[in-house]
């Protein structure tokens, strides 16, 4: 009720000020006719005229009608350039702060309730640099200020903030506005204020934001290294400490441009992916679906089998395979390329030095104009009664724990449904074990849309895998011998699974102990919080990599690693912001589940508009004859239009479809684009060109098939005739 009669009173006093044509009074053909009587009036009572005039500016800003720049000319004509510049920084401060607090209590709980998803961008760059946003803006007359002030009201900038920060920002504008008005007898319009002086102060202001950054900057920069002593000279233009993918890019960059880069690393070259990840797993995965597809050699025109195999022969394939890639990543390959390499433990002493305690026992301190961290992440272990005693093995310690077994696991447990869980329990399934997965929520894949986790589940199931959703493990046993998971589920009912193994793959957590991290205030929340240019509260310390967030995979920790190591060396010249509008990721169970952009689920959640179009894999020749015609192509596109906002694709080779689509979002290539592209026959990526033309089908223009219908009726007539 109350915003109802603001708004109406608005309104009111708004349309009254057009209907009694007061905007005539604020002219400057009017103002200079009433300059005699003004000039009386402040002789005969200064102060009253004073106040009056700061009223109606105020009024005037607060409602956003045309005409304050007149008023701070009358200003200047009136009070002159002392006197007018104080009034009108005070009058349009406070009217402008009105302003914003209408727009505020009118429309900003609306704005963030209907639009909060997609302001969140907005809403976190308010809240770290907010002030630098609103002197920004002050500074540049070109940014019409109402437009500002109600804008302003609509985010969650402090009311203050908004206030001090306006009020020094337009200070400069208002200046140079007062003093044209002090020569107001000689200005025949508003275009006499543009002389050659006065373009000039305006050129100054445009690069204002730009010094006000530089020395913003350099302000916070002399307060966060205040307790710090920055050596003179350095031995490294850069180190950086862990050698995982992150790492690696980050070294390898530095070396290729001939800066001096340390990399160091405590344990193995190569870090999770190569050693505990991607590659082990990926390894494990092709001979568990080459074991599946010889038992199901009938699907292909081939005799049905038992898959006869060694596990412990599977196993030493999967560390050959380690083997086999090691080198790429290895001491000394990178030592070749011109990085040094120290095997130790590293430790950052201040923002410039990094202390290693080499694996050998000698201990060097190295000085660096900048770090890197890429620490990487290991997996997550609840702490829940009993895990001790039963033990445990995670995505991390599988390969070494099961290399020397003959058989898999008879019964395996797996805890969680992320997308580490479902690739190894279906792993596992395909090579005997009897695999219980559990998973807390209602379903697995929780990030991805329902029908393709509900295809997962169904995709595991086939597997053998019993998919337990809506049970959480709260203890285990060990119950007359043998090993017992306790899981309480949704309904409030304990559940029992006796098991011979258990794998914990419920999720990763960022290394973030033991570097020196928190004895510099390098603050964290699960991951180490940086700025856009993935830099820390000192400068010159970056991080990249799982460590850094918000992914955690490979292909990302290289992409923020090119970005950590150029902004490292060249920041002084030039920062390059980290670019997460596209995002791949895939996840390797059979079928793949691939993904890049946005899917239905989020589109949703934050309330973004779109289309869907599907191509159904059933369709696909190449899929008939390789006998995997399932899965499909889901594409989310702007209503009427063909840019891409996202796709999921469920099909086997999934993960590699997808890159077209990455390609053609990187790149603001839109689905025309891709059914114009011509697709080898027969081959998977056909789906990609078929499902561009789903869409292209769906939004084909019916008027115009219409009329050529007409059209080719009246020429078989006149053929005939």
């Amino acid at each position: 009720m109350k915003k109802t009669i603001l708004a109406i009173f608005i309104i009111a006093l708004v349309a009254a000020f057009f209907i009694f044509d007061l905007q005539h009074w604020l002219t400057l053909q009017s103002l200079k006719q009433s300059l005699g009587q003004l000039e009386s009036h402040i002789s005969e009572r200064p102060v009253w005229t004073g106040l009056l005039f700061m009223l109606f500016y105020i009024v005037v800003t607060a409602l956003s009608l045309p005409g304050a720049a007149i008023m701070t000319l009358a200003a200047g004509a009136m009070f002159g350039l002392l006197w007018g510049t104080v009034m009108v920084s005070f009058a349009s401060t406070i009217g402008a702060t009105l302003a914003f607090l209408v727009s505020r209590f009118l429309l900003k709980d609306w704005v963030q309730n209907k639009f909060g998803n997609r302001l969140k961008t907005i809403n976190d760059g308010i809240e770290r640099d907010g002030g630098f946003y609103l002197f920004t803006l002050r500074l540049v007359p070109v940014f019409p200020f109402f437009v500002i002030n109600l804008a302003m009201g609509l985010t969650l900038i402090r009311t203050w903030t908004f206030y001090w920060v306006s009020q020094v920002g337009m200070l400069a504008g208002t200046i140079v506005y007062v003093n044209a008005g002090t020569q107001l007898a000689q200005l025949d319009s508003l275009r006499g204020i543009m002389s050659f002086e006065l373009l000039a102060s305006f050129a100054l202001l445009g690069i204002f934001p730009l010094l006000a950054k530089k020395i913003l900057a350099l302000v916070q920069r002399r307060r966060v290294y205040k307790s710090w002593h920055k050596p003179r000279k350095f031995d490294r233009n850069m180190v950086v400490i862990g050698a995982g993918a992150a790492g690696l890019v980050s070294s390898y960059i530095g070396a290729t441009v001939k800066a001096k880069v340390t990399l160091v690393e405590a344990s193995k070259m190569g870090g999770d992916c190569l050693n505990y990840g991607c590659v082990p797993s990926k390894a494990l995965i092709r001979s568990a679906k080459l074991a599946h597809q010889v038992r199901n050699g009938d699907k292909y025109g081939l005799d049905k089998t038992d898959a006869r195999f060694s596990f412990r022969q599977i196993m030493q394939r999967v560390h050959n395979i380690i083997a086999e890639v090691e080198p790429h990543d290895s001491v000394e390959r990178y030592t070749a390329l011109g990085v040094e390499v120290l095997e130790g433990y590293a430790t950052i002493k201040d923002p410039w030095h990094v202390e290693i305690k080499l694996n050998n026992g000698g201990i060097k301190t190295l000085s660096t104009r900048s770090i890197i961290v890429a620490t990487g992440a290991r997996p997550l272990v609840p702490s829940l009664p009993g895990i001790e005693q039963v033990g445990y093995v995670t995505s991390d310690t599988v390969w070494e724990n099961f290399a020397k077994r003959d058989d898999a696991p008879k019964r395996l447990l797996i805890l969680g449904g992320g997308p580490i869980g479902c690739e190894l329990s279906q792993a596992f399934a395909r090579l005997g074990s009897e695999v219980t997965q559990v998973e807390r929520y209602s379903r697995i894949l929780g990030k991805e849309d329902s029908e393709v986790a509900e295809l997962a589940e169904k995709a595991l199931f086939d597997s053998g895998v019993n998919v337990l959703t809506g049970h959480e493990a709260i203890r285990f046993e060990i119950d007359s011998g043998e090993k017992v998971a306790v899981l309480k589920q949704t309904t409030g009912k304990e559940k029992r699974i006796v098991f011979d193994e258990m794998l914990v793959a419920l999720g990763r957590t960022s290394r973030l102990e033991g570097y020196g991290l928190e004895a510099l205030g390098i603050d964290s929340n699960g991951t180490i919080n940086t700025n856009e240019f993935l830099q820390t509260i000192y400068p010159n310390i970056y991080t990249a990599g799982d460590v850094a967030g918000p992914f955690q995979f490979t292909h990302t920790a290289a992409h923020q690693a090119w970005y950590a190591s150029v902004n490292a060396l060249f920041g002084q010249f030039k920062k390059f912001k980290v670019d997460y509008r596209v995002i791949p990721w895939t996840t390797f169970i059979d079928p793949e589940v691939a993904r890049v952009g946005i899917n239905e689920q989020e589109a949703k959640d934050r309330n973004i508009a779109y289309e869907v179009t599907r191509y159904n894999l059933d369709d696909l020749d190449r899929a008939i004859a390789d006998s995997g015609a399932h899965g499909f192509i889901k594409v989310l596109t702007s209503p009427g239009k063909d840019n891409i906002l996202g796709v999921t694709i469920v099909s086997e080779h999934a993960g590699d479809l997808l890159a077209e689509f990455v390609l053609a979002m990187k790149h603001g290539l839109g689905l025309n684009k891709i059914l114009g592209t011509i697709h080898t026959y027969p081959t998977w990526s056909e789906a990609n060109k078929y499902a561009a033309g789903e869409w292209k089908r769906a939004h084909a223009p019916v008027w115009a098939f219409k009329l050529l219908a007409r059209f080719f009726s009246w020429q078989r007539g006149g053929k005939k005739a």
